[in-house]
């Protein structure tokens, strides 16, 4: 089946690319997950903190915007932008009467999956080239958490060509039409690695921008904003940080969270 007739079947039938919550076909169980340096849905682990504060800002500044479809990025690669997604979702499922979605649109570097110890298998990609006529088979929910999983499997496809296609538009279209109180985080990938980036920003409502200590340069925030523009930047989150507390082996603590919510307030 062709691109067209996907999209076209979409549109004349009502039908969502996006399953329901609940009715995804694997289950991935939180067991596990702590060993991928995913802490944001255990809140007595401390180094959940930092994504606890920034679960609160986002949602304060999403709710008072009407915002919906939130992108993670970076100006580079190996920064640290997926982690922060995964556990920026993480924590979101843990807001009550709220349901999460995470999707990996970073199609040549996806990471999500090795993330939450996914099997290879159909991603988004396939949806994208045609291949699938909606992702109820991409879908992945975390086991006894408000979170659906979408990921995506590295490859060399023409991965431009697919974020600017009918049926990215018609994925961006249902994530705006999702039923009740929900918030879709999108792992965007690298500004300057490629224009993937660039095309995907121009259709969310607002993206975060992942910066390291020590290695993102000035220039290289200042060049990503303007690359980005006119989407609006929510913030930035500085990974990495030296300040945290003791014995956190990423950096994150105390002294970067209360950095990043007075940047936020």
């Amino acid at each position: 089946m062709n691109v067209e007739n996907i999209e076209s079947r979409g549109a004349a039938t009502g039908h969502s690319v996006i399953p329901a919550p609940g009715t995804a076909t694997v289950t991935v169980p939180v067991e596990g997950l702590l060993d991928n340096h995913i802490y944001g849905f255990n809140s007595r682990d401390q180094r959940s903190r930092p994504f606890n504060l920034l679960r609160s800002q986002v949602l304060k500044m999403a709710r008072a915007r009407d915002w919906t479809l939130i992108g993670v990025t970076s100006a580079t690669p190996r920064v640290g932008k997926s982690f922060i997604a995964s556990n920026l979702g993480a924590a979101l499922a843990r807001s009550p009467d709220m349901h999460t979605y995470l999707f990996d649109l970073d199609l040549r570097r996806s990471s999500i999956a090795e993330y939450f110890n996914l099997e290879e298998g159909a991603g988004i990609t396939e949806y994208l080239d045609g291949q699938l006529p909606d992702l109820s088979t991409v879908a992945r929910d975390v086991a006894g958490e408000r979170l659906t999983l979408f990921p995506s499997f590295s490859n060399q496809l023409h991965s431009a060509e697919l974020l600017a296609g009918a049926p990215m538009a018609r994925l961006i279209e249902d994530m705006r039409r999702i039923p009740g109180n929900h918030i879709c985080i999108c792992d965007l990938p690298p500004v300057f690695a490629n224009d993937d980036a660039v095309i995907i920003a121009q259709q969310i409502d607002a993206y975060i921008l992942v910066v390291e200590e020590g290695v993102t340069t000035r220039k290289q925030v200042r060049d990503t904003l303007n690359l980005l523009a006119p989407a609006p930047c929510l913030g930035t989150v500085l990974n990495r940080y030296q300040g945290g507390l003791i014995g956190d082996d990423y950096g994150y603590g105390y002294g970067q969270s209360q950095k990043y919510a007075e940047y936020y307030s």
